[in-house]
């Protein structure tokens, strides 16, 4: 599906949707991003008249369901371990037979884990940097013969964290040992990663369509998390890229999206080599931020989608043509 075939909303009628939880903040360690992103999903789906609810994190969630209050769920946890991104809530729902946003089991599983997508991406020949898994407890030597195998710069960072957590920017060797105590404060394995010096780019993903790209420009010398959420001065320039050079890094994103299982909505982060232009896929994001300084809203905005509705058509999306509620007739009640 093209971007000029993006096709107008599937309802007009929120009472399609039932009853809805919008599942925020969780006990990850991006619990007050997706708390910010929560509140303005409920504030726009309430603002169409949706009957919108928040529910803070996972097992509220679960006794919720069970006492069936909620026909379907609106899912902005951001990141694993009590987060909604590691496909743990995804089985609780699917257990239940709720329908929910975004990937499914698989899909928000492996995106998680960013060492099994490169694997998933290599074994498709998608490209993405060179990669070390590193071992927790590793030695300095191991780390320097990691870090060698790769060529300096590298980057160090947990494997299964976002919103740049414990991520590093290693320059030098001196570094490395720095770098990987701060990635292992958080759970998981830890990935070093050939660093590509160049531009930043993302492609949002909506149902079938990859949205105009985003070229990031930080005022500091990277995207980190300051810059991605509390700094004024990054500048989004939208569409990142033009012509076919746009086309096909919308078409290697919706490619990448599809390997790694995911579905619905979501992300692609890609790093475009300055001396080569080659762009370089570094991961997916199936629970992307809905913040003010988010970037899939300043995408989809590109196409005149503003957010209430970026909002409402992400919904659209957990509403099959099996699914929707009956009227006392026994029609569709839309």
């Amino acid at each position: 599906m093209s971007l000029a075939a993006l096709p107008p909303p599937r309802f007009t009628d929120p009472t399609v949707f039932g009853r809805v939880a919008v599942l925020l903040g969780g006990t990850s360690s991006e619990r007050e991003v997706s708390l910010d992103s929560g509140r303005n999903v409920l504030e726009a789906l309430r603002a169409h008249g949706v009957d919108a609810h928040p529910v803070d994190g996972i097992p509220a969630l679960a006794a919720a369901l069970l006492e069936n209050k909620y026909d379907r769920v609106f899912n902005i946890l951001h990141g694993q371990r009590g987060g909604g991104e590691d496909g743990v809530v995804q089985g609780l729902m699917e257990a239940l037979g709720v329908p929910y946003t975004g990937s499914g089991v698989l899909g928000s599983a492996l995106a998680m884990d960013k060492i099994r997508t490169k694997q998933v991406w290599l074994s498709l020949s998608l490209p993405t940097p060179r990669y070390a898994r590193l071992e927790r407890g590793a030695d300095a030597a191991a780390l320097r013969a990691a870090a060698r195998g790769l060529g300096l710069p590298v980057i160090v960072k947990p494997a299964s964290e976002g919103s740049s957590v414990g991520v590093s920017r290693v320059l030098a060797e001196a570094d490395l040992e720095g770098a990987v105590e701060l990635a292992a404060r958080y759970p998981g394995e830890l990935l070093m990663e050939q660093m590509v010096v160049g531009d930043e780019l993302t492609v949002g993903i909506l149902g079938d369509v990859a949205l105009p790209s985003i070229r990031i420009v930080p005022k500091g010398e990277w995207y980190d998390y300051d810059a991605k959420y509390i700094a004024e001065d990054t500048q989004y320039l939208c569409p990142g890229m033009e012509g076919e050079d746009e086309a096909r890094l919308g078409e290697l994103a919706l490619a990448a999206f599809r390997a790694a299982g995911c579905s619905g909505w979501g992300r692609v982060d890609v790093m475009r080599s300055r001396v080569t232009g080659a762009p370089y896929l570094l991961e997916v994001n199936t629970a992307p931020g809905m913040t003010s300084h988010s970037l899939v809203p300043k995408a989809a905005a590109q196409l005149g989608i503003g957010f209430e509705e970026l909002c409402w058509r992400i919904l659209e999306g957990t509403v099959g043509e099996h699914s929707l509620p009956q009227d006392d007739d026994g029609g569709a009640a839309a």
